[in-house]
C-alpha cells in the first residue's frame, strides 16, 4: 500500500491546521485532519466552471471573478469554456494554496495560473467584493469552504448572508451570474437567494463523472 505523504501544511487565519497530503498521484487538502477537496473527486468542480460561464460562449470581451481558487478544477472549467479576451480572476485567502498550485500541483491545474486571462489575487473574497465597483462581473463564482457551512474560516459565512449577496448583486452586471457551490442542498439559503429577486436554479451535482447519485448542489442565480 502506498503511503500517504504530507508535502506541505499550513494554518488557517482562523488557526486551523490545513496540510496538502498526496497518495498515488492523488492530491487531499486537509483541515484539521478531514478531507476539504481531493483531485479524484471533481466533477461538482468542473460543472460549477462549465455553468457559471456558459452565457459568455462566444463573448468578445467579459469579466469573470472566481471565489476559491483549491485545486485549480473551477479555474481549469472556466477558462475552456470562454475566449482569449475575458478576463479571469482568480482570488484565494490561504497564500499557501496559491504556492502549492504553483508547485507541488504545477502539472495537475497550476499552469493554468499562467494564463494570460488570469489574475491571482491574494485576498478575503468579501473584502474584494466590498471594495468592488458597481456592475463589474459577468459572473461570480462561488467554491469557498462547504458553501453556506463554513468549515475552513467562520468569516466565509458572511458571503452567504444577505449583506454578503447584496454584494454580489451590486457587483454584478444586469444579467449576470453567480453560482454557488455547497455540499448540500440549504433550503433557507435557497429562499434567501429568491428573496433578493434573483432568478435561480438548485443544480444537482455529482461526486465524480460516473457516479449514480448527486451528492453535491450548485446554486445558479441570474441577476434580474
Amino acid at each position: 500500500m502506498k503511503p500517504h505523504i504530507t508535502l506541505a501544511e499550513t494554518m488557517t487565519p482562523d488557526g486551523k491546521s490545513m496540510a496538502l497530503v498526496e497518495h498515488d498521484g492523488d492530491f487531499s487538502m486537509r483541515v484539521d485532519g478531514r478531507d476539504l477537496m481531493h483531485s479524484s473527486v471533481s466533477a461538482s468542480e468542473l460543472h460549477l466552471g462549465e455553468i457559471a460561464v456558459e452565457q459568455l460562449r462566444g463573448a468578445t470581451e467579459g469579466r469573470v471573478l472566481i471565489g476559491g481558487l483549491g485545486m485549480g478544477f473551477t479555474l481549469k472549467s472556466v477558462l475552456a469554456g470562454v475566449g482569449k479576451n475575458i478576463a479571469v480572476e482568480a482570488v484565494e485567502l490561504i497564500p499557501e494554496v496559491v504556492e502549492w498550485n504553483r508547485t507541488f500541483m504545477k502539472d495537475l491545474n497550476g499552469k493554468l495560473l499562467d494564463d494570460p486571462r488570469v489574475t491571482v489575487v491574494t485576498r478575503d473574497v468579501y473584502a474584494l467584493l466590498n471594495r468592488s465597483k458597481p456592475n463589474t462581473y459577468d459572473a461570480i463564482l462561488l467554491d469557498i469552504d462547504n458553501g453556506p457551512t463554513a468549515m475552513v474560516q467562520k468569516g466565509n459565512a458572511r458571503l452567504y448572508t444577505r449583506q454578503g449577496l447584496q454584494q454580489i448583486r451590486r457587483a454584478l452586471k444586469a444579467g449576470g451570474r453567480v453560482a454557488i457551490w455547497s455540499a448540500s442542498v440549504d433550503t433557507q439559503f435557497e429562499a434567501r437567494l429568491k428573496s433578493m429577486n434573483f432568478r435561480i436554479e438548485a443544480v444537482p451535482a455529482r461526486l465524480h463523472k460516473n457516479a449514480r447519485r448527486s451528492t453535491y448542489t450548485i446554486y445558479v442565480a441570474d441577476k434580474a
